[in-house]
């Protein structure tokens, strides 16, 4: 099965690398980052949409200043 991803809005060009390697990539909302493996963010908005009280079992990646190919590694290297 694969990995479940929540992606923030506007990092299409890190949706699309994570999805041609496989990925199930789903758009950052509350009911995803609580099901998602990764949560990739912008870095923009560190309180991701305004809710400190939402809880996640994901690991979370801050795609500021990272390509798409990173941005894999670096999940890959997370979900060992």
């Amino acid at each position: 099965m694969a990995r479940k991803i929540a992606v923030e809005e506007g990092l299409s060009n890190i949706a699309q690398e994570l999805e041609r390697f496989g990925y199930q990539v789903v758009n950052l909302t509350n009911q995803n980052m609580r099901e998602a493996d990764a949560i990739v963010i912008s870095g923009q908005d560190r309180n991701m949409m305004n809710r400190e009280d939402i809880t996640s079992k994901a690991q979370i990646i801050d795609a500021r200043g990272l390509t798409a190919v990173q941005v894999r590694n670096e999940l890959e290297n997370r979900l060992i």
